[in-house]
């Protein structure tokens, strides 16, 4: 019974707070896998959250899937027939998407306009985002802008803006140059007649609302129209480009896809949320890889401190080691004590650094605040990275589970070496040196 309780006994006995060095480096090496374990848990739970914060913002605005044929759907109302007909399928409407110049006072850029007809999901969808106007209202005469874009152009709720359709730009552009190039004034005019006669009036339309997602590329770079606007800015008559599909739960679009698929036939293309920002994703997730391969090195760091801890143990204490050889202790014993001071130091510089990653997490938004004031600076702003509320953070159990097993293997192994060398320490040459 000596014997089972002896390692334990003498380890905590060595590692015991007192007014020496070896104590001094030995809450070292604890610090040093608490702020390890610290910033693995704080870094690794801000990606997550960000990744997760980017897929809501993607679910707040984007259709969960979107069916198309690579061009123009005609017959759209029986393909939606088929796919109300899927299970998971909660609600399907029209939208006709591309490029268009948009004109207010002078001041013009090319958005994206996004057609739609406003049925009860879009309309939920968008009004949770709607900033200035307060309703969805979306009609043959209205528009709804996101802010970046309204900002930009100067443009608020009430004002009228002009849209063109881009094709009707090149229409426009090729009957001019076609007219300049003329031989005759009769040429030349009729020239002009063509632009008159097959240019399409631009969309007059008035701004009711002003959106804002919390993604500065949705923001600035698309406008939302009544269906029939799209289709008559591109010469579509009651065609559509693709359908809007809305899930019961967007994070399960891709077995629906499936679904659809099967249903619809396999000619037309259905692209989930997902699919449809997947570089923006991977790269989230790229990068939240790497921060783990590179954070990891502050574990290996950790380890260098406990194995200088545990051999700086070993030389002070080699008299006693040598002692406790001479009266019988088997080598298994010394290894077992030098590791079960490792094992204590891993348990103890994890628990703190889970302590205080959970005092950082919970207080982020006020020590980012201090830190800002601090160095003079804004840091996460909220017009820049849209973090409202914050810098946000997802801890998650599994990535606490292996930062947590990892560090604590890291420090077990980290004291391996330094039980293999008291292990062999030889008892005369121990007490000889004292």
């Amino acid at each position: 019974m000596f014997r089972k309780h002896f390692s334990p006994f003498l380890a905590l006995r060595y590692l015991k707070p007192k007014r020496s060095f070896v104590s001094v480096i030995t809450l070292i090496s604890v610090l040093g896998v608490a702020l390890g374990v610290m910033i693995l848990v704080v870094v690794i739970a801000v990606f997550t959250g960000f990744g997760e914060k980017i897929k809501e913002t993607i679910i707040g605005f984007e259709p969960h899937i979107t069916v198309d044929a690579n061009g123009i759907l005609t017959e759209w109302p029986d393909l939606m027939d088929q796919i109300k007909s899927v299970e998971g399928v909660t609600s399907v409407t029209p939208f006709v998407q591309g490029q268009v110049i948009m004109d207010f006072g002078g001041r013009r850029l090319a958005p994206v306009m996004r057609a739609i007809y406003p049925d009860e999901a879009e309309i939920a969808r968008f009004e949770a985002i709607i900033e200035e106007g307060g309703e969805f209202d979306l009609d043959f005469d209205t528009v709804i802008i996101g802010d970046e874009l309204a900002r930009g152009m100067g443009v608020e709720v009430g004002d009228t803006v002009l849209l063109y359709s881009p094709s009707e730009i090149d229409t426009l552009v090729e009957a001019i140059n076609n007219a300049e190039n003329a031989q005759t004034a009769e040429e030349r005019q009729e020239w002009f007649n063509v632009a008159r006669d097959e240019v399409t009036v631009p969309s007059e339309l008035t701004v009711t609302g002003i959106f804002d997602s919390g993604f500065f590329e949705f923001d600035s770079n698309f406008v939302m129209t009544h269906l029939e606007v799209g289709q008559t800015l591109y010469n579509l008559s009651g065609d559509v480009h693709g359908i809007s599909v809305e899930t019961v739960d967007a994070y399960r679009a891709d077995g629906i896809k499936h679904q659809l698929l099967e249903a619809i036939g396999w000619q037309y293309r259905c692209l989930t949320w997902a699919d449809r920002h997947q570089a923006r994703l991977e790269a989230v997730v790229v990068e939240r890889q790497v921060m783990w391969f590179i954070l990891l090195f502050l574990m290996i760091v950790a380890g260098f401190c406990i194995m200088n801890t545990m051999i700086t143990v070993t030389y002070q204490k080699r008299a006693e080691i040598g002692l406790i050889k001479a009266i019988g202790a088997p080598e298994s014993m010394i290894a077992r004590l030098f590791l079960i001071q490792g094992v204590i130091v891993g348990l103890f510089g994890v628990l703190t650094g889970l302590v205080l990653a959970w005092i950082f997490l919970e207080n982020r938004k006020e020590i980012i605040d201090w830190l800002g004031a601090v160095f003079g600076i804004r840091m996460f702003a909220e017009e820049v990275y849209g973090f409202p509320d914050g810098l946000p953070a997802v801890v998650t159990f599994r990535d606490v589970f292996w930062i947590s097993v990892g560090a604590f293997i890291s420090c077990t192994l980290a004291a391996l070496a330094p039980a293999i060398i008291a292990a062999r320490l030889e008892p005369a040459k121990a007490l000889r040196s004292e």
